[in-house]
């Protein structure tokens, strides 16, 4: 009788498809929009990545967006002007909307589909990380800031409906307000949202803002000490204060010093231990954590993505699973 061996899964999701590129006109927009592939490549050189030991995602079906968004929006994306509002990318107005689909939006389903992945997969295994997502910008019935798509809340639903969860924790640290989450969840005593975010810059949604749980407003250029313990206080005070079931932890890394969108002074390092100490907290509290790597406009993003899962993976915070 041959034995079978257990194979080892690492808990990341990616797949080559989440890359946007549409002529060269994505390098109009600040966001590197292959970021995704260069954390992938980084990834596989170091820690032997292969699309044969990580969760490889399918795209996003209509059925399961419409769980989230009203049908009247998904109906407006073939509008190729309101995918430019969207992508910020004026003259992507003037092209026939299935060559939109095919460069823009689908590459953004297809990481929508990995955060769903990646959700279900932190439920069952304690931790996963999308390589892609984060889109929270994104509500039921409006995208904006390149965001077309609400996976987070699509996470949320997920959590509450099919898992049972009684609490939803979502851990926004991207620079700016997550604004589209926040409007779906208003209201709604089942999430608990933590968000970090520089108050001078997008999107500034003042009734988004009555969603947020904690809400912590930097000012221009804070720096590592400040940025560090602000962040760790409110996590510490907001799970004294509840103990979710579920943490949606969004890790922006446009807090870089030198994000021209962020405009925050947060260094590589700050940004390894802000991730560090978010996993520690969530193992330390025995809560599954999903990761997703949302806003980073700066050229070296990848780079820190990439040096940051080492870490993790070093600290022992992600490991590989075994799977028949």
């Amino acid at each position: 009788m041959v034995e079978i061996k257990p194979k080892e899964y690492w808990p990341i999701v990616y797949r080559k498809e989440y890359n946007v590129t549409f002529f060269g006109l994505e390098n109009l927009h600040p966001f590197d929009s292959k970021k995704w592939a260069h954390i992938y490549k980084i990834l596989k050189n170091t820690l032997g990545l292969n699309q044969s030991n990580i969760y490889v995602p399918d795209e996003i079906t209509d059925d399961e967006l419409l769980t989230i968004h009203e049908e009247k929006y998904l109906k407006s994306l073939k509008w190729s002007c309101v995918a430019a509002r969207i992508s910020e990318i004026p003259v992507v107005a003037l092209f026939p909307n299935f060559l939109v689909q095919r460069q823009y939006l689908r590459p953004i389903r297809f990481q929508v589909g990995g955060s769903r992945l990646a959700g279900k997969i932190a439920w069952k295994e304690g931790v996963a990380i999308n390589l892609g997502g984060g889109f929270h910008h994104c509500s039921k019935n409006r995208g904006g800031g390149f965001c077309p798509y609400a996976d987070i809340s699509l996470i949320v639903n997920d959590a509450l409906q099919e898992n049972d969860c009684k609490l939803v924790m979502i851990i926004d640290l991207d620079a700016h307000q997550g604004n589209g989450y926040e409007r779906d969840f208003i209201g709604n005593s089942k999430v608990f949202i933590i968000d970090v975010f520089n108050k001078n810059v997008y999107p500034k949604d003042t009734y988004a803002e009555t969603a947020i749980s904690k809400a912590v407003k930097l000012d221009y250029f804070t720096q590592d000490y400040e940025y560090l313990t602000t962040v760790e206080s409110a996590l510490i005070e907001s799970l004294l204060k509840v103990k979710p079931d579920f943490i949606i932890y969004n890790a922006g890394t446009d807090i870089l010093k030198g994000d021209k969108l962020g405009l925050l002074s947060i260094t590589p390092k700050g940004i390894i231990q802000r991730d560090e100490m978010v996993f520690k907290l969530a193992q330390q509290n025995n809560i599954p954590l999903v990761m997703l790597t949302s806003g980073g406009y700066h050229k070296s993003t990848a780079n820190i993505i990439a040096a940051s899962l080492q870490n993790l993976v070093q600290q022992g915070l992600v490991k590989p699973s075994q799977m028949e």
